[in-house]
């Protein structure tokens, strides 16, 4: 049995579950994953980046946690695949682009930590599993969302590498004061992360560890990917 989860009368499901802080390479390696496996990706903070994104938009200001909270009250997220990803609309409407903006990407931490956000962002991606098999990225994945999955990972690498990679995804040119800035943006989110008393970025019980420091994007995919067909050998091997 590829995994104890069952959503009502569904389907069992198979889920596998990709945790790690910033730039720890799970969002590029749980992307890849899925389409090895023919199984829909998710990117669990980009709910969190649209409420973040949403909030913005009705000029909720920082640190009005009632007016985030008023907010999820009306908020209607609606998922929707596009390919083998699943996205999600907010109120009909799909930030695209704006969800990588650096006004949320400054503040989604400080939202993510909120309780109600959290329950309202989990309680969709548990829903999600109706969809279909997934692989899902987050920080509280295999520890939250999905505590019961066969399949937990947990990625990691050192901060000077995980703000190389940063660094290099935005294109910022060169010049080592840039850089810096962002070693220092990803230490604040790895402090709110894990400090925040909700559901913090932490090892999930039963999870594979992998430091992705040295290894190239194929290496750990094929580790994970291995792990899974070790435990489902009935899955297809087209892909």
């Amino acid at each position: 049995m590829c995994s104890p989860y069952q959503p009502g009368d569904a389907p069992r499901t198979i889920l596998v579950a990709v945790d790690g802080p910033s730039a720890s390479g799970k969002s590029t390696v749980s992307k890849r994953l899925a389409g090895q496996l023919d199984f829909i990706y998710v990117d669990s903070g980009s709910l969190y980046r649209a409420i973040t994104w949403t909030a913005n938009e009705n000029d909720i200001p920082p640190g009005d946690t009632a007016g985030v909270v008023s907010l999820l009250d009306g908020l209607v997220a609606e998922p929707y695949l596009t390919g083998r990803d699943l996205r999600f609309k907010v109120n009909a409407i799909d930030p695209g682009d704006a969800l990588r903006s650096e006004a949320v990407v400054e503040r989604v931490s400080d939202l993510a930590a909120i309780p109600e956000v959290r329950t309202f962002v989990v309680d969709r991606l548990r829903d999600a599993a109706r969809m279909g098999n997934l692989v899902m990225e987050g920080r509280d994945i295999g520890s939250v969302v999905f505590p019961d999955t066969l399949f937990k990972f947990y990625l990691d690498a050192e901060p000077e590498e995980r703000a190389r990679r940063r660094f290099a995804e935005q294109d910022s040119g060169s010049g080592g004061d840039k850089l810096a800035a962002v070693r220092d943006s990803l230490d604040r989110r790895d402090r709110k992360d894990t400090s925040r008393q909700t559901a913090p970025l932490q090892i999930p019980e039963g999870a594979s560890i992998i430091n992705t420091t040295s290894l190239s994007l194929d290496e750990v995919v094929a580790l994970i990917e291995k792990s899974i067909r070790a435990e489902c050998p009935t899955l297809s091997q087209e892909h």
